[in-house]
This record gives structure tokens, C-alpha cells and sequence, in this order.
């Protein structure tokens, strides 16, 4: 039974950080893995779990940057994984798996934004490769580590909001839009979600989708400065937006998902400002909400279908 959005009242919101969430939470003798961990909302969230007790395994495709960022993170712990290469996810997984390694979190947070066409793996369209396909397999691969009551957080994104998944031209063989590509892939990461639950339900693996909010972050590295101002982030004077999150406020939603007693009982939801999100009701991505087609059960059966035969993984 999928889970209702509708907000649950968490006493959190969208100013609450990701160590205001973790107040009273004690995650000594827990392993988390966050993809992306050491840059922007990523490298809060490390800092968070950390601080709350969690060993921290980061995956990085840039090492010694990776080793560099978390330096002064006590408990986290870089190892080589490149999202876009499935050996490099195979290589991955199988060296936590012989280590005897168990995860109670995976936060599948690394991502690309408004990348230029790019062709990874068997000709596959980055954002939909790195984003999505190589969380799924990553997540498959590790699925013999992964703890009872283990919870598995797609960071999402309202960009959701551009585009259901393009079932006739996934990969953009044609028309390539960069925007349009962000925005499929972020739907694949809530479908992900619903999905898993579905799947890891039953053995106590249950997984979320989250909306982390607007945040200014290297995330938007491939988008011109002078870009800011005419997409709505900056305002005059250079300084983020009104609205906009700062990283740890960003990172919030997702540790949240990642450790909440609350949300017991409720897998599969997507989530936004540290709740249950509710349906959009506008087109405005900075209000948020989620649309149906970032809920559609059949939908995301049919991606996961897709996924696994296009990565050659499917653990459950």
C-alpha cells in the first residue's frame, strides 16, 4: 500500500538543519554510505551522522578531494566509486561485502545538474546514468550488506516537476535538453523509492524520496554565473534568493528520512522540509509538493524493470 502524502507534523520545517533533526538520535555502532558526501548537501549530512555517532562510508569518484573535505570528520571513511562506471559500482560493493560490512543507511545523494550531452556506460544519457542507474545498481549490489530496518534516501528534486520519464527516448537520442534531462532523472530517484519499499518491505528495507529544497551548492557548477539571476536563485546584490536553504538546512530533509522514528510505517514517501510532502498544487518548484508522476506504483515497477535489465542488477 503506497503511503499517503500528507504532512505529518514533525515540529520540523524547511529552517530546521540536519543537526537539529538528530537531536536526542543516537547512531553509535551504525554505518551510513553517502554518495556525493564530501561537497555541499552531501558533505553535511556527513558532518551530521558523524557528529551523531554514525561511521560514515564516502564514496567518491575524486579521492583525495573526498579525503580532503572530511579530513576533520571523525568516523567517515572515502573509498573509490565511480556512478557512471558499473565495474567501478561492482568493485565497490563487492569490497564492503568481503569486508563483512553492514550499512543502516544509504543516502543516494550524488548527482549532476544541467550537465552538457554526455554519453557514459553503453551510450546512456549522463544525468539518467549517474543519478539514477547508478544508484540502482549500486543499491542492488549492496543489498547482502544492507542491515535489518536498513533505509535506503534518493535525494529527489523538484525539478521533477519538468518532466515524467521520457519512455520513448530516455537516453535524449535526440532533442537533448539539459534542463528536461535533470528533471527525468530526478523522477527516476522518487520511483526508485517507491519501488524498493515495495520490493524491501517485507524483509524490513524500506526507502524515501527527498525534496532537499533550494540550495546554492557545486551542484550548480555547470550553469553560468550569470545564469543565476535570470533562473530566480540570486538576488540583485549576488546573495542567494529568498527561499533558498543554506546546505546544512538542505541536508536536513535527508538525514531526517535517513534516521526518523517517525516515519515508521510510512516507506516509500517523498518527502520535503523534514515531512511528508503533500501533492503540488502549483507549478512552483520552489513551494514543492510532488507530482503524480513521481508516484505512479506502475510507473516505477516499470523503471525498476528497466534499470535492472539495463544494469544487469536486481538483488530482490
Amino acid at each position: 500500500m503506497i503511503t499517503e502524502q500528507q504532512k505529518i507534523g514533525t515540529g520540523f520545517g524547511a529552517h530546521s538543519t540536519a543537526d537539529d533533526v538528530l537531536v536526542g538520535i543516537d547512531l553509535t555502532g551504525t554505518t551510513a554510505l553517502v554518495t556525493g558526501g564530501y561537497s555541499g548537501l552531501g558533505l553535511a549530512a556527513t558532518r551530521a551522522l558523524a557528529g551523531a555517532g554514525a561511521r560514515v562510508i564516502v564514496p567518491a569518484r575524486r579521492t583525495a578531494t573526498a579525503r580532503e573535505a572530511v579530513r576533520d570528520v571523525p568516523g567517515a571513511e572515502v573509498l573509490p566509486l565511480d556512478l557512471a562506471d558499473l565495474e567501478s559500482v561492482r568493485i565497490f560493493a563487492e569490497r564492503l561485502l568481503d569486508a563483512g560490512r553492514t550499512l543502516d543507511v544509504v543516502l543516494a545523494n550524488a548527482g549532476i545538474m544541467a550537465y552538457p550531452e554526455t554519453r557514459v556506460g553503453l551510450g546512456w544519457e549522463a544525468h539518467f546514468a549517474v543519478n539514477h542507474l547508478g544508484h540502482h545498481a549500486l543499491v542492488n549490489r549492496l543489498r547482502p550488506g544492507l542491515a535489518p530496518g536498513a533505509r535506503v534516501v534518493a535525494v529527489a528534486s523538484s525539478g521533477h516537476f519538468l518532466s515524467d520519464i521520457r519512455w520513448d527516448d530516455i537516453h535524449f537520442r535526440t532533442g537533448y535538453d539539459r534542463w528536461l534531462a535533470y528533471a527525468q532523472s530526478k523522477t527516476a530517484n522518487a520511483l526508485f523509492a517507491v519501488h524498493l519499499d515495495r520490493l524491501g518491505a517485507a524483509s524490513g528495507l524500506h526507502a524515501f524520496a527527498v525534496h532537499p529544497g533550494s540550495i546554492l551548492t557545486p551542484l550548480q557548477r555547470h550553469v553560468p554565473r550569470e545564469d543565476w539571476a535570470a533562473l530566480g536563485w540570486v538576488a540583485a546584490d549576488g546573495r542567494p534568493a529568498e527561499g533558498f536553504k543554506t546546505p546544512e538546512q538542505g541536508a536536513a530533509t535527508a538525514v531526517w528520512a535517513a534516521t526518523s522514528p517517525l516515519l515508521d510505517g510510512r516507506g516509500g514517501a517523498y518527502c520535503q522540509d523534514c515531512d511528508l510532502a503533500e501533492p503540488a498544487a502549483t507549478e512552483d518548484m520552489l513551494i514543492g509538493g510532488v507530482k503524480p508522476w513521481a508516484r505512479d506504483p506502475g510507473a516505477a515497477a516499470r523503471l525498476w524493470d528497466l534499470s535492472a535489465e539495463l544494469t544487469g542488477t536486481h538483488a530482490f
